[in-house]
């Protein structure tokens, strides 16, 4: 009779592993497909593989399984891992999800041994060690997309320290900037994005595995042990607050989404660049498309969809913190959806990156029509009212006004300011002389810019040299 039993539970085991026996019935069909988070959590097959492996090698050295026990789930853990890698399994919706459709594989493997797997653990600690490990492992991927944007961008950099563009506020003209000093500006942005990447990593890098359900275990577990093999810093502190929680992932979340913030910005001023008033760029064939019925149309549809994509990201961390609002502790069903929320997020930003990298790599500058275009403004006033400041010891606001008279006498002559003659402006302060119309040029102000930061072309070789050091 005992065989009997024991031949039924096996065989109700490797049909689903987690079927709770007090349950007289199976789930419906509709509870079967809203319950179902295999087609999303499958990508964490690795993480759970290791995870699983790390318990193993803990519950032999603990004497909790047998050293036999513990070679056979880890060999069969490996044969499934070499398996999946292969494309030789069908991961199955009635198991639910990752844990239960592998551990259903293993008990296929090496029998009823596997039902010791999951002895001093649970779902609750499993699945948050298979996510932050997920986390930390694709990390690596996304901040070396961050790198080669920014390499991207330097070595652009490199060859535009003396192109000269105007620099915004308001979108309106302000002042003559480089194009270098420009781009490196966007380097600095992706450089703190790296930073905190950086940040989140080594906050989640604790070891919640061992956590149980959210009480912890009467098995004499080494938690510290696991730690180890799984490369985690520290076991977290509290069991409840280990299964509860998922500010890792909303901290991760915040990342990915300050990442699309700033590539939405930049696409949005290469999506302005290319416009036909603008004409500062002209964007590579390969991230534009054409108009059905306008024929001369050039969309640059890369960056728009860039920019568009961010809003999904953003949406995301909403959505999470939502999510998180309003659970009680320790574990709820809702949770499952967080990583449906991050790996979508992942793959959005990851794209974007690599998008952004190849249009700037593609992108040709225009640029006679950037430097046209500063030319033809009153960029320079800030310049010429310093030179009242350095020489006529005027204080600055003082200069100002006297600039802004200077400014307007010259629109309502139709003029720019460098094409205004001595004798117009000593008629403002018979002071002012050859050298004060020097300030005009926007070739001298942004050699002028010399201060830290600043966008002389002195300063900036300085910034390139210091990214490339930093960052590359």
């Amino acid at each position: 009779m005992e065989n009997i039993v024991n031949s039924f539970i096996g065989h109700a085991m490797k049909k689903n592993p987690s079927r709770n026996t007090h349950l007289n019935k199976g789930p419906s069909k509709l509870l079967e497909a809203i319950n179902s988070s295999i087609d999303v959590d499958q990508r964490m097959y690795k993480e759970d593989i290791e995870g699983s492996i790390a318990h193993a090698k803990m519950l032999g050295k603990q004497k909790i399984i047998s050293k036999k026990e513990e070679i056979k789930i880890i060999n069969g853990l490996k044969i499934i891992l070499n398996n999946i890698n292969k494309g030789k399994v069908k991961f199955k919706k009635s198991l639910e999800d990752i844990h239960m459709n592998i551990e259903s594989i293993l008990f296929q493997q090496v029998g009823k041994t596997a039902g010791k797997l999951h002895t001093a653990r649970s779902r609750n600690d499993q699945v948050v060690t298979d996510f932050k490990l997920w986390i930390r492992n694709n990390s690596v991927g996304l901040d070396n997309h961050l790198k080669k944007l920014q390499k991207c961008l330097i070595n652009i950099a490199k060859k535009h320290t003396l192109t000269i563009l105007p620099g915004y506020t308001h979108l309106q003209v302000a002042q003559p900037i480089s194009l270098a000093h420009y781009l490196l500006a966007y380097v600095e942005m992706m450089g703190r994005d790296r930073l905190r990447l950086k940040n989140c990593i080594e906050i989640l890098n604790e070891n919640p595995l061992g956590a149980g359900a959210l009480a912890g275990t009467s098995f004499s577990i080494d938690r510290n042990y696991t730690t180890k093999l799984l490369k985690f810093n520290k076991p977290t502190v509290n069991a409840l607050d280990s299964v509860a929680d998922r500010d890792f992932a909303v901290e991760f979340l915040f990342v990915l989404s300050l990442i699309s913030t700033h590539l939405s910005r930049m696409a949005d001023e290469i999506i302005l660049w290319a416009n036909q008033q603008f004409n500062f760029v002209k964007l590579p064939d390969e991230l534009a498309t054409g108009s059905s019925i306008m024929p001369q149309k050039k969309n640059p549809d890369g960056a728009e969809l860039v920019r568009g994509s961010a809003g999904n990201v953003i949406s995301n961390l909403n959505a999470l913190l939502v999510i998180l609002k309003g659970l009680p502790l320790a574990y709820s069903k809702d949770l499952q959806d967080d990583k449906k929320i991050i790996f979508s997020s992942y793959d959005n930003v990851c794209l974007a990156l690599e998008v952004m990298t190849e249009m700037w790599s593609g992108i040709t500058f225009n640029t006679k029509v950037m430097a046209k275009a500063i030319q033809n403004s009153n960029a320079t006033a800030t310049d010429f009212a310093n030179w009242l400041v350095f020489n006529l010891q005027f204080s600055f606001r003082e200069a100002y006004q006297l600039t802004g008279k200077i400014v307007a006498y010259a629109d309502k002559k139709n003029k720019k300011l460098h094409e205004l003659d001595l004798h117009e402006l000593q008629n403002f302060n018979k002071k002012i002389n050859n050298d004060a119309k020097k300030t005009f040029s926007i070739y001298e102000s942004i050699n002028n810019k010399k201060s830290f930061g600043g966008t002389s072309p002195q300063r900036v070789k300085q910034a390139i040299k210091y990214a490339i050091k930093k960052y590359l």
